[in-house]
């Protein structure tokens, strides 16, 4: 188990980047023993988060390094993704899921990837692209982008400029 330190950025489930902002003991109740608690603050929403530092039920781990965003950046030409197609939304919905619980940034690549992939080929077909579809492509997005932001020390706003600087430098063309 890694335990992490006050000011340090973590990825906490769903959530995204967090910072550890607390380490406390705690006890909810009278029959509990104390316990150790992070107080996370999300960097993209409102609010804390109190979570056991033994926490076996949501996943959290260190925000993956500056070398680690590029190298993941500069392998995006490299990385071959099909558009997931299913007229069933409970398994549509259940194939994005797992996507996002796999919690690493080549997951979420890929799940942008693929949606994106699957947004074109809907818009060239002159068909609407899926709310479910969108809903799971903007969340992959905003994960992924809020911890290459972290990881870049760069706006999440300006993720998506400098993944394209990064793949297609000035002057050149494709």
């Amino acid at each position: 188990m890694t335990v992490f330190e006050v000011g340090e950025l973590v990825l906490y489930g769903g959530t995204g980047v967090c910072r550890v902002t607390e380490i406390i003991a705690k006890k909810f109740n009278r029959t509990e023993p104390e316990k150790l608690y992070y107080v996370l603050t999300p960097l993209y929403q409102s609010g804390t988060i109190t979570t056991p530092v033994e926490n076996g039920k949501v996943f959290i781990r260190p925000v993956i390094t500056r070398d680690e965003a590029i190298s993941l950046i500069d392998r995006i030409p490299t990385i071959e993704v099909e558009a997931y197609h299913n007229q069933n939304l409970q398994q549509l919905e259940s194939h994005y899921k797992a996507e996002l619980m796999r919690h690493d940034c080549m997951s979420l690549l890929r799940l942008t990837m693929s949606t994106y992939r699957k947004k074109r080929e809907r818009e060239d077909a002159k068909l609407k692209f899926g709310a479910v579809d969108r809903r799971y492509m903007e969340r992959a997005e905003d994960l992924l982008f809020g911890e290459l932001a972290v990881a870049l020390n760069i706006d999440r706003d300006s993720v998506r400029d400098y993944i394209e600087s990064r793949l297609h430098p000035a002057g050149e063309t494709e």
